[in-house]
């Protein structure tokens, strides 16, 4: 792994966990929603990650030997992309039946007075949520810490 591979890894899992919030805060927001363009309710989106590049954590670490980045010509202006990381794979649609709630009144009505509301609950969203908003964060935190690294390598070079 080069000498900013962790950045690498890290940016990514960033852009993934943005995703999850996004599509978390989209159920949330759609969590009523009877009528969309297809017709039905709204269906519960879930967000599914893969791994980007390499073979797993161990092969990784195997591969990596004692070289850093910098000596195996790979480091700042190289090439090569860092192993590990996630990607978003894909947003997959649930697949659940609705919840059928008798209102008679209501427009999407069907003749037997039922409406069909999207299986959303609003506590598993919330800790779907707070485990993006977690992720994200220790994330951020690792950046800045290899930051911080970084810049203390700098200073003892000087």
């Amino acid at each position: 792994m080069n000498l900013f591979g962790v950045m690498d890894i890290s940016a990514s899992a960033l852009q993934a966990e943005r995703v999850r919030a996004e599509v978390v805060a989209a159920n949330m927001a759609n969590s009523e929603t009877t009528r969309t363009a297809d017709g039905g309710p709204y269906r519960r989106q879930h967000v599914v990650f893969q791994q980007v590049g390499g073979d797993g954590f161990a092969d990784s670490l195997l591969g990596s030997g004692a070289s850093s980045g910098l000596a195996s010509g790979t480091g700042l202006t190289g090439s090569a992309p860092a192993p590990g990381g996630v990607e978003v794979a894909g947003v997959l649609s649930d697949q659940g039946a609705p919840l059928e709630r008798y209102d008679p009144t209501h427009p999407d009505a069907g003749p037997d007075g039922y409406v069909a509301y999207p299986d959303i609950n609003p506590l598993t969203e919330m800790v779907d949520l707070m485990g993006a908003t977690r992720s994200y964060g220790l994330n951020a935190t690792a950046v800045q810490a290899e930051k911080n690294m970084v810049t203390s390598s700098l200073e003892i070079l000087k």
